[in-house]
């Protein structure tokens, strides 16, 4: 069955791909944003300012009024039940379809004094248009009304199966799939509709928690190999260090030696706020791998960040006779086969560079352990590369996207979690400012004279060029237009995300030496170096950002032992907008950013398993639904143990586990 069966046009099923609808399947899982509640009220029990719906008769003809730029408002009037009411549409300028003595359902709300404004209206039935209706995200050209017609007939000619096992859904008195597919799209009421949310979101959860488990499966072997040190030594390393480490980062590196030293495989996560220590907590548990004759390899997503690395693991490991390697694609070919010779040599213990780790050619003689950093950046497929260059190896992930332990208990289950929710000592929080303005101009004087200190700034706008969809601040306009006011006295550089990985690797490096003032950016600059004299930054239509995207973001500055200043500009006028901005102002704590971040967007709007650090969902909720999530992650567990006795999960995840992941 395909779209055209369900008698689409042409035109229709263009729009329809537009929106990545382009099977039956897919339009039947475009489930309802919302629904309204048609309910007939007699006229003596109307409220004011609520909505109602109504069938009546047109008594009055049609007449507009026009006001404004392409401004009108239709008038006619109307008898509902003996009373006579005014109608008004706004911006529709035709009075044909409204002739006297035709019938007319009218949607929208009681103003009082016997005037309504309508929403919409139509010349069907009410009747058939009471109860719950279901409304649809859709595009210009195709209604939602239009939607769910096509929907009602997918529904009469097409079967879906359930993958929930029977004994499951006798457990928690599950209706099945089609029952629930067709009361989410055809509710009869609003308890069958319950019924099949339920179905829905625990399917939806189950189906994750399945992939995830059995990814953990595919992404490692089962016969790890347990490490050989003396767990003294590394402790003897930890008191040598300058500073003293954090209980969290104490529990972690006790969760990362217990690895080590298990026969099974290490697949961890370790996820904390901004300047955590997440990186010294990486470094004890390669010290320790290393005490373990095996090598490490140490994955960055840029040239500068490893070049970065590389300069701060040697001063922190050459002293204790640990050697420490660089690659990255610019390296001369020549410096490249003397790394690729001594890492083969095992004349090199840590590897540190970018995608180049995981290359054909690079052949480790005893690769043990695997980090990455800002883990969602890599694809699974790259990982698998780089676990295959040894045997039984350990994998350590890192995350500055922090998620409540219990939520990332859950959502990962695929990895182990450990979670430093404690910063250093003494490390200064970034003084950050709410400007509700649109420009830098009342704040202008005071950065200029922080830069004149010998302060970097960063200016953040979320486009990079003119979009007329929407208005917003972009890079190349701000960037032309602080060159003409600015480019006198100051040095300004600018990137984003259209420019190749050499271009953005040169300017990130200027930066960092300091041959630039201010960098005007995108959000590329989330992920970056440690530039120590950039200690402001400025973020335009700052409501256009998530919380946790705008703590991330405020990160990159205060790296060293100056104060560090965050800068949020934005003329919203959005009530909502405003709290959420004054939230990040006033707290400085990640982990309770984003859990207010998940509770207000909802986990629908941060996009990607990896991209945010946290899974998107078509209907279920990661906060409101948790309880349900954990359920489908013990459930998953138990199933995926007896894999065999399920044959339509076992065909499921043969289907999904590869193509779905390892991309």
């Amino acid at each position: 069955m395909n779209l055209k069966d369900i008698k689409a046009t042409d035109k229709k099923i263009e729009i329809l791909s537009q929106m990545n609808i382009d099977s039956v399947e897919k339009l039947i899982e475009h489930y309802p944003f919302r629904y309204e509640f048609n309910e007939l009220k007699p006229f003596d029990q109307w409220e004011i300012k609520h909505n109602v719906c109504f069938m009546a008769t047109i008594v009055s003809s049609a007449r507009v009024t026009r006001y404004g730029f392409k401004k009108s408002a239709t008038k006619f009037q109307v008898d509902y039940e003996g009373n006579i009411l005014i109608i008004t549409l706004f911006n529709r300028p035709w009075t044909s379809s409204f002739v006297q003595g035709k019938q007319i359902s009218v949607f929208g709300r009681y103003e009082g004094y016997d005037k309504v404004t309508c929403i919409s209206y139509n010349f069907e039935s009410m009747e058939q248009q009471l109860g719950l209706i279901p409304v649809y995200n859709t595009k210009h050209g195709l209604s939602s009304k239009d939607i769910h017609k096509y929907i009602v007939k997918a529904l009469q000619a097409y079967h879906s199966d359930d993958l929930i096992p029977q004994e499951y859904k006798d457990k928690y008195r599950l209706m099945n799939k089609q029952e629930a597919l067709n009361g989410i799209h055809q509710p009869q009421h609003k308890e069958s509709l319950k019924q099949s949310l339920r179905y829905l979101k625990y399917e939806e959860f189950l189906k994750f928690q399945l992939q995830m488990q059995a990814r953990k499966q595919l992404m490692l072997s089962d016969n790890g190999k347990s490490k050989q040190f003396d767990e003294s030594t590394i402790e003897t390393f930890i008191s040598a260090l300058p500073f003293t480490l954090t209980q969290g980062q104490v529990e972690a590196i006790q969760d990362i030696v217990q690895d080590l030293k298990d026969t099974k495989a290490m697949y961890r996560l370790v996820q904390g706020d901004v300047g955590c220590g997440k990186t010294m907590v990486a470094c004890v548990g390669m010290y320790a791998s290393v005490l373990a004759d095996d090598q490490c390899a140490f994955m960055v997503p840029t040239e500068i960040l490893a070049k970065q690395h590389y300069k701060n693991l040697k001063a922190l490991f050459e002293p204790y006779g640990i050697r420490i390697g660089l690659l990255t694609s610019s390296l001369k070919t020549n410096d490249k086969k003397i790394v690729l010779d001594q890492l083969e040599a095992h004349e090199i213990d840590i590897l540190i560079g970018t995608h180049a780790l995981f290359q054909e050619k690079v052949n480790y003689a005893s690769l043990g352990m695997v980090v990455t950093d800002e883990q969602h950046r890599f694809g699974v497929r790259q990982r698998r590369q780089l676990l295959e260059k040894g045997e039984g190896v350990d994998f350590l992930l890192m995350s500055a996207t922090p998620i409540p332990r219990t939520l990332a208990v859950s959502i990962f289950k695929d990895m182990d979690v450990s979670t430093i929710e404690t910063l250093p000592m003494g490390r200064k929080t970034i003084h950050t400012s709410f400007v509700n303005e649109d420009s830098m101009s009342s704040i202008l004087s005071d950065v200029l004279e922080k830069i004149d200190e010998g302060n970097q700034m960063y200016v953040v706008c979320p486009a990079i060029a003119i979009n007329e969809e929407y208005s917003m601040r972009n890079v190349e306009e701000l960037y032309a237009g602080m060159l003409q006011i600015l480019g006198n006295k100051y040095t300004l550089a600018l990137l984003h995300g259209k420019m190749n990985a050499i271009e953005k690797e040169a300017i990130m490096q200027d930066f960092n030496d300091h041959k630039y003032d201010i960098l005007i950016t995108t959000t590329v600059v989330e992920v970056g170096v440690d530039v120590k004299d950039a200690n402001i930054m400025v973020i335009y239509d700052a409501h256009r950002f998530g919380m946790s995207q705008l703590h991330q973001l405020r990160g990159r500055v205060g790296r060293s032992t100056k104060q560090g200043y965050c800068y949020l500009l934005s003329a919203t006028k959005d009530a909502d907008a405003k709290k959420r901005l004054s939230l990040v102002e006033s707290c400085h704590d990640g982990f309770e950013i984003a859990k207010a971040d998940l509770s207000i967007r909802g986990s629908g709007d941060l996009l990607g398993v990896r991209q945010s650090g946290v899974p998107s969902f078509i209907l279920g909720d990661i906060i409101n639904d948790f309880h349900i999530l954990e359920v489908a992650r013990d459930d998953a567990t138990v199933i995926l143990k007896n894999r065999m006795n399920y044959p339509r999960i076992e065909a499921f995840l043969q289907n999904v586990s590869l193509s779905e992941y390892l991309d």
